[in-house]
């Protein structure tokens, strides 16, 4: 073993021998990358990197690089539905998955109703997802955590780089701001379908189209401190002349202090901010609706490392969340106008976490993170107990309600078998306080965010999963399979005939009913690292079922998320310096749902029976994409590449919903009638970089 005792630094001076200074100038190199055996290694389970090159060239929809896209390639992580951004980790529903962009929370993380994702991969440097096993610096969510952390900008030379496609285009420009000092990244990306849409006599009052600007500055203070300011700002406008108008997005920014106060404890210090709202209106023969929410918060968080000797590496520190939710507000004419009062909360936590290397061959990560939520004043928390109505209780504002706290351990451990393989274990208990409402299993801009109160309680999941790790060839191939159990508590169902998104706050509690759920699984992932191929094939065989009194007999069902089987195959080949190519096929079991049994007429109209919940299938889903990258010899300045893409390419028709209509064939019977949303979409983008 080699351990260090000291830090040194050393400046050295290379000199030529003929008695006076030369210098060179040198093209930048970045030196970046993941440890080969870091699966063998690292005690954290459940956790997979995201390579922001090698997103480049994989096929997306309309050709749009996608981090959101690429994590649903990856084993126990499941797509919400056609190409939809939003996602499901080991049974878990979208709003239990974390994601943070600079620490920063994106609560809408989809643009265009899911088609895109907020993150334009141009402004990004890495981006990692943990499954459920997270350290105890991360809470909040019972499910994942995304970790999406944006560029710095480049602190020696300006530098430009866009993409030119068929319906969006985007460009960054980064560079220093004081050479060596402090640099900036300004990235920006916008659709344009509203200007084909102009052309039209039919449609050139109509609007569709979103926007987003990520911006980043650093500025190092002195050798100990340096000081980063980042934000996102995304928008999404649909209209339909002056009939519809709706538009949502996201605000984010964050303020951190990084301080090296000693050579072994590091200090981290952030002030952020959080905004998601939408707005939505329809106006018809002089009447008009409309419809709005928000969820803002202001988070401050304290975070240390310290580094205690050779075998611990300790983090600990707080966290602050003051939350305010306006939950959905209706007004106009041609309904009765509900404004409602927003609702505060405050959450608090504090953690402890240590990465300790117990022997050669054995290390254990372990940690407590304790939560406190404290519903707040301003309101009046109505009390319902299996939906029915039982009390309520007004909060002055400034008062302090009801308070939740719930101590959360975790731990994992990976033991080294020999120099391929290991195994791991763990166990991680994790809690949520702020809630997703949604008709919708893909989800929609109009779904509305609750939080915890004195009828809706704190989500709990407790979660064990085991692990094995096998590498070949020198580490260029590697087999990760792993098994896990989760049990859920306070979960969260409907009343049959739940309508969420034009409900107020205080009645949609009404809708609610709650008990437990359960998620177990097996994960498979087999990795080509390196080589002309590359690639992965991922397969996860799942199980997800929820037991709430008042559904189903009190008996247990699928879920929606629920699908049996999930399987993607990735591969990219370098043919050489200036083709490449990869393609990609995922196979699913549809979703769990609720299927019509039977018809019966009642006062001349037709209404459809239904029997068991989730008791029924979607049709199994599957496609083949493919992408091919053409990079001709460029200068010393600029270089441009060309991607062509197909996604689905053999047309398979998949089911993005199924109705059930009358059939005018066959009088008192109905059909089935499906929707499909892409048959095959080629796409082209044209990338450049100076």
């Amino acid at each position: 073993m080699i351990s260090l005792e000291d830090n040194t630094k050393q400046d050295l001076l290379l000199d030529s021998g003929e008695g006076e200074d030369r210098t060179a100038t040198i093209d930048e190199v970045v030196v970046s990358g993941i440890k080969k055996d870091k699966n063998l290694t690292s005690a954290q389970m459940g956790t997979e990197t995201i390579s922001i090159k090698n997103i480049e060239k994989l096929p997306v929809l309309f050709g749009e690089r996608d981090v959101m896209k690429t994590i649903q390639l990856l084993p126990g992580i499941k797509s919400n539905g056609e190409g939809n951004s939003g996602f499901s980790v080991r049974g878990g529903a979208t709003d239990q998955n974390l994601i943070l962009l600079d620490e920063a929370t994106v609560y809408n993380a989809s643009h265009l109703l899911g088609f895109f994702s907020t993150f334009n991969s141009d402004a990004l440097k890495d981006a990692s997802i943990i499954k459920g096993n997270s350290p105890a610096q991360y809470g909040g969510r019972l499910s994942s955590v995304l970790d999406v952390k944006m560029k710095d900008g480049n602190n020696k030379a300006y530098n430009v780089n866009g993409g030119i496609g068929i319906i969006s285009s985007r460009l960054s420009v980064e560079g220093p701001i004081q050479k060596e000092k402090s640099s900036f990244i300004v990235s920006g990306r916008r659709t344009y379908a509203d200007l084909f849409l102009k052309a039209t006599d039919d449609y050139k009052d109509n609007k569709l189209y979103f926007y987003d600007l990520n911006l980043k500055a650093n500025y190092q203070v002195n050798e100990n401190n340096r000081l980063y300011l980042s934000g996102y700002f995304g928008r999404d406008v649909l209209g339909l002349g002056d009939t519809f108008d709706s538009n949502w997005g996201n605000t984010t920014a964050t303020l951190r202090w990084n301080s090296i106060i000693s050579s072994k404890l590091f200090s981290n210090t952030s002030l952020i901010y959080s905004n998601y709202n939408y707005d939505f209106s329809l106006s018809s023969n002089n009447n008009t609706f409309g419809l709005s929410s928000k969820i803002e918060d202001w988070n401050l968080k304290q975070d240390f490392t310290w580094f205690a000797g050779n075998k611990h590496s300790v983090k600990f520190g707080l966290q602050s969340i003051y939350h305010t939710i306006t939950p959905s507000s209706a007004s106009g004419t041609s309904v009765s106008s509900y404004p409602r009062n927003p609702r505060y909360s405050w959450e608090n936590a504090f953690y402890i976490n240590d990465d300790f290397k117990a022997t050669e061959k054995l290390t254990i990560n372990y940690g407590l993170r304790f939560s406190l939520y404290s519903v707040l004043g301003g309101d009046t928390y109505n009390i319902y107990e299996k939906g029915v109505l039982t009390g309520s209780e007004f909060l002055e504002k400034g008062r302090f309600g009801k308070t939740y706290t719930n101590a959360e351990p975790r731990v994992t451990a990976n033991y080294r078998l020999n120099e391929t393989s290991s195994i791991k274990g763990g166990y991680a208990r994790n809690t949520q306080n702020l809630h997703l409402l949604s008709n919708s299993g893909s989800g929609n801009p109009t779904d509305q965010w609750i939080g915890t109160s004195y009828t809706v309680k704190p989500e709990i999941a407790d979660q064990v999963s085991l692990g094995y790790s096998r590498n070949f060839s020198n580490n260029n191939y590697e087999v990760n399979a792993e098994v896990y159990y989760k049990s859920m508590q306070n979960q969260i169902d409907y009343k049959n005939g739940a309508q969420i998104a034009f409900d107020t706050a205080a009645d949609v509690e009404s809708e609610l009913l709650f008990g437990k759920g359960r998620a177990y699984g097996l994960e498979l992932i087999a990795k080509k690292k390196s080589g002309k191929l590359t690639g992965w094939i991922s397969y996860t065989l799942s199980k997800t079922e929820r037991k709430i009194e008042g559904i189903n007999n009190n008996e247990w069902y699928n879920a929606r998320i629920d699908k049996t089987h999930d399987l993607a195959i990735v591969a990219t080949y370098q043919f050489n310096t200036k083709w490449s190519f990869s393609g990609l096929f995922v196979y699913s079991t549809g979703n769990a749902v609720t299927f019509p049994t039977g018809k019966y007429v009642l006062n001349d109209q037709s209404i459809l029976q239904y029997s068991s919940r989730n008791a029924d299938r979607m049709p199994a889903y599957h496609r083949m994409d493919l992408n091919a990258t053409y990079e001709p010899d460029g200068n010393k300045r600029f270089r441009g590449s060309w991607s062509f893409g197909v996604y689905n390419i053999y047309g398979r028709e998949n089911a993005y919903s199924i109705a059930f209509k009358d059939n005018p064939d066959n009088p008192g019977t109905y059909r089935a009638v499906q929707t499909s949303l892409f048959r095959w979409v080629p796409n082209i983008t044209y990338n450049f970089k100076f």
